[in-house]
């Protein structure tokens, strides 16, 4: 009997120290997110047919340009320059689509500082040498299409970005050698690279335009 008291009264004990070691808590009201006496609380929760309605409003649709003309000057600026429109190489070549100033004097750009400032004059300028080069090549373009040439297919927009890396006359070289006459810039990109990189994009709307301008505003 004595050790069942004992036994119990050290419980007791053991309880009475374990709860001292806690602070006790008062209940406050948080201001801003209690009610008083009389509120309500009036919510919605939404369906699963208007949460699918939320995200689709929700959604920012972005366009998919894949293989048209707006993909393929999106892929010469990311690869010319990453797409930044100021940047100047160590070479001189300028804009997003790196071009050069003897260049950029054939099509009417003279003003190189506003060029560098100027989205639509380097649009404008991409495009007229696209036209400028596309009349030079309109022989080899009817030609070669379709070919392989050192294990990649000739295709107009192929053949129109190396025209823009090494020039109309390099890329003829290269085709009537049948690739043996190739071309490396600078930084050592091949005509065969780019020929490759950019093939099959639609350029066919381009026009041949030997005496291609820009219209500045």
């Amino acid at each position: 009997m004595i050790k069942k008291s004992s036994y119990f009264l050290g419980i007791g004990i053991l309880v009475l120290v374990v709860s001292s070691g806690f602070n006790s808590f008062k209940i406050e009201k948080l201001e801003g997110f209690h009610l008083e006496d009389g509120e309500t609380i009036v919510y919605h929760v939404p369906s699963e047919e208007e949460e699918v309605e939320e995200t689709v409003e929700n959604t920012i649709a972005v366009p998919y340009v894949g293989k048209t003309y707006a993909g393929f000057k999106q892929a010469m600026a990311y690869r010319e320059s990453r797409g930044i429109l100021h940047l100047v190489n160590p070479y001189g070549y300028m804009g997003k689509y790196q071009f050069g100033r003897s260049t950029l004097r054939t099509i009417g750009i003279y003003d190189f500082q506003e060029f560098l400032r100027n989205a639509e004059w380097q649009d404008k300028a991409f495009r007229a040498l696209l036209e400028k080069n596309k009349w030079e090549l309109r022989k080899e373009i009817e030609k070669y299409s379709g070919k392989v040439i050192n294990g990649v297919q000739i295709t107009e927009s192929g053949l129109l970005a190396a025209a823009h890396l090494a020039g109309a006359g390099s890329v003829k070289k290269y085709l009537r050698s049948n690739g043996s006459n190739g071309f490396k810039d600078g930084f050592g990109t091949s005509l065969r690279s780019y020929i490759k990189l950019f093939k099959g994009y639609d350029v066919s709307h381009i026009e041949a335009d030997a005496n291609a301008k820009v219209l500045l505003d």
